[in-house]
């Protein structure tokens, strides 16, 4: 038979509720009594059983960890981290994998079944409506990757894309390219919007600069590879700004499936800076997202949310830089 709380009570000597409070994070249990008590845990293989904690303190430290891309290898580091993360905190992740289809409030009930805490929302293709969807239901909420506002509805952590695709332009047209391209996400996504958006403003401040758009399927390897291919029967332009390492890696294998060569024919650059990008048979020259940040700032803002629900939602934004790697053709001298 299982070892019940009772009995660690009645070997270490302590009512039940001294059992209780020792393995209660926070409750008040005096240091000899702990010792008594963990003694006698030890001594019966004894674990305190975290659901029914859950029953006494109404909180069950789940924390729903949501995202839409699961083909994107990007996420196994994200996955990773945030997980990680969670655990140190004492607290359990929860993973749901939504379809682009899928409707906030039926998330939202489906998160409630299980009594979650509170919920991160780890994407940058949702619309802001999913994650105010878990605001209204009055759900510990933050936004990781999320589009960035003035005036957030829900705590937002992430990187200014608009920032991102000026950077991109900036980044060809310092290298001598006069005929871009961006090569983005989904069109529909907020992240290949902004890409875009800042992509167009750079380009539009220099004279002599040829400019043009694209979009693939999805932000994946197929799709990535299968827009290249297509652009590579029409004009295909200098150097391209793919919107996201695992679509950069796509568009590189048409190129050199194409008997091209990058950067030679045609240059690329990504966004993210995945390990796979670093990897010497790719070597993609890409702008880096400082993932660790963005997960761990996204941890502590729904961990003190647990705490102090009432705070005001804010937007953290975290800089990105250009790693050198072997995709561009060097700066001009």
């Amino acid at each position: 038979m299982a070892v019940t709380l009772k009995d660690v009570a009645e070997l270490a000597g302590v009512s039940p509720s001294a059992v209780s409070r020792t393995f209660t994070k926070g409750a008040s249990v005096s240091e000899k009594t702990r010792q008594k008590v963990e003694s006698a845990a030890e001594t019966l293989g004894y674990y305190p059983n975290a659901l029914a904690s859950s029953l006494t303190t109404g909180r069950t430290q789940l924390i729903g960890l949501i995202s839409n891309n699961f083909h994107n290898p990007i996420f196994l580091e994200v996955f990773d981290l945030f997980t990680k993360g969670l655990q140190d905190r004492g607290l359990r992740p929860l993973l749901v994998n939504l379809d682009d289809g899928d409707d906030p409030e039926r998330t939202v009930r489906l998160l409630r079944q299980y009594s979650v805490d509170g919920v991160i929302l780890a994407s940058s293709t949702l619309p802001p409506a999913f994650a105010e969807a878990f605001q209204r239901a009055k759900i510990p909420i933050v936004h990781s990757f999320g589009r960035l506002t003035n005036n957030p509805s829900v705590h937002i952590v992430g990187i200014d894309n608009i920032e991102c695709g000026e950077l991109a332009a900036n980044t060809l047209i310092d290298r001598g390219y006069r005929k871009i391209a961006f090569l983005g996400g989904p069109e529909q996504a907020t992240s290949t919007q902004d890409r875009l958006k800042g992509f167009l403003n750079a380009a539009s401040r220099q004279a002599g600069i040829e400019v043009s758009h694209t979009f693939a399927s999805a932000y994946s390897f197929d799709a990535g590879r299968a827009e290249m291919t297509r652009l590579l029967k029409t004009d295909p332009a200098e150097a391209y700004f793919c919107g996201d390492d695992v679509l950069s890696i796509g568009a590189l294998s048409a190129i050199e499936s194409a008997g091209m060569n990058v950067p030679a024919d045609i240059g690329l650059i990504g966004l993210n800076d995945m390990e796979m990008s670093r990897w010497e048979n790719i070597a993609l020259t890409t702008i880096h997202q400082p993932l660790t940040s963005i997960i761990n700032e996204s941890i502590d803002l729904v961990t003190s949310l647990l705490i102090g629900p009432e705070q005001a939602p804010e937007a953290k934004k975290f800089q990105c830089h250009v790693v050198e790697r072997s995709t561009l053709k060097p700066l001009s001298k």
